[in-house]
């Protein structure tokens, strides 16, 4: 696997890049934005701090986001609640915090990469596939778990890849509550992740970015479930102008209209 390394720090380069060279990942490393960009179609997988030089690292994740699709893991010294949920949302597959064990990340690089590994047979892609090639519709939005895209009243919505993991998942078993450790471990292929924000800041920019709140239902203390959404009469937000998972309502609140019906 070829690696990129966008990080400025020397020692924190050189350390990485040892690790990476000793389990036979060739490894490009980077100090600036400017290189990082003109490197990043190569790249096979992508290790990215946020603070570098000439340009800040979440600007930098987004303007990489428009052009590749590697696995990517921010690994970074900022710490701050805002921080990991805008790197999740602007599309990173993973978020470690520095200082952090070398084995460990070793670990989350090998499970960003089976989980986002485009050939058949993995546990990933298959999930679509049990759902046979026929687009999931639920209200006015439309699921195609083939094409991975995402329509909202016929208008196509753009989801980062983990967010439609998470509703292509939920999707090809509408009928079914997921649990959220079910999630994780199919998603993120970590199941200890249960303590963590990722899911619940994903499944928040689905709602989002859709503007379906329904889309997506909680089932409280246990997990989520393909929701059937009313279809609004404002038009499809734009996803830059959504608000904040932090600074929202809880989206555990959202009312789901099916179950006025039960």
């Amino acid at each position: 696997m070829h690696a990129l390394l966008v990080e400025d720090d020397d020692r924190m380069a050189q350390a990485l890049g040892t690790a990476l060279a000793q389990r036979g990942h060739t490894v490009r490393r980077v100090g600036r934005a400017l290189d990082a960009l003109r490197h990043v179609r190569e790249a096979e997988f992508v290790l990215l701090d946020l603070g570098l030089p000439d340009l800040d690292g979440l600007e930098l994740l987004r303007r990489l986001r428009t052009v590749c699709d590697a696995p990517l893991i921010v690994v970074t010294a900022r710490c701050e609640e805002r921080d990991i949920v805008q790197g999740l949302r602007a599309g990173a597959d993973d978020y470690v915090v520095k200082p952090f064990r070398m084995a460990e990340l070793m670990a989350r690089i090998d499970s960003v990469r089976r989980r986002t590994d485009p050939h058949p047979g993995r546990t990933a892609p298959s999930e679509p596939a049990a759902a046979g090639s026929r687009p999931v519709r639920t209200g006015d939005v439309e699921v195609d778990l083939a094409g991975r895209t995402v329509t909202v009243a016929g208008a196509e919505v753009r989801l980062t890849r983990r967010e439609f993991d998470v509703l292509a998942f939920l999707a090809a078993r509408p009928d079914e509550v997921h649990s959220r450790a079910v999630i994780l471990d199919r998603i993120w292929g970590d199941v200890f992740l249960a303590a963590s924000r990722s899911l619940d800041v994903h499944v928040a920019g689905i709602r989002a970015k859709t503007g379906r709140s329904g889309l997506v239902r909680t089932v409280r203390g246990f997990g989520y479930q393909l929701g059937y959404p009313a279809p609004a009469d404002a038009p499809v937000p734009d996803p830059r102008d959504a608000p904040d998972p932090i600074d929202s309502p809880d989206p555990r609140d959202a009312s789901d209209p099916r179950d006025d019906e039960r």
